[in-house]
């Protein structure tokens, strides 16, 4: 199932990995890595429900692209308990130029294949993703 426009198929653990975290909440994040040479996105890391905000973001490279999937549990203004899955396309400027360009391209598509994404950020340094953008995009 490769895309034509970036030529990059998606593993199936990927999908598999997102159904866990969106259906039995099993995960509270998935870091997903392009590996070049096999031409497709793998998963690269799963972070444990008991894992917090801190770990996931400590668990991207600061000089590497990757996407992201974080589901983020809040609590709002009338008491009720919510979660929201975010879809985090990280791409930070220290990055390589071809690195970034094929992430960018890639990003439609993958995004595609994650049913059930409810919020996108896209982030190019921490500042762009801390805990106060994910509170503002959740409600």
């Amino acid at each position: 199932m490769a895309n034509a426009a970036s030529g990059m198929a998606v593993d199936d653990a990927c999908r598999l990995k997102f159904l866990e975290l969106k259906s039995k909440r099993t995960h509270r994040f998935i870091i997903f890595k392009i590996e070049e040479k096999q031409k497709q996105v793998i998963v690269e890391k799963v972070g444990e429900p008991s894992q917090s905000y801190e770990d996931f973001t400590s668990s991207l490279p600061a000089d590497e692209c990757r996407y992201a999937v974080y589901d983020f549990d809040f609590v709002t203004a009338e008491n009720c308990q919510k979660s929201r899955i975010f879809f985090i396309a990280w791409s930070p400027d220290t990055a390589k130029v071809r690195s970034k360009m094929i992430y960018a391209s890639s990003k439609d598509r993958f995004k595609r294949e994650l049913d059930g994404i409810q919020v996108e950020l896209q982030a190019t340094d921490p500042s762009e993703m801390d805990m106060d953008v994910i509170k503002s995009r959740a409600n």
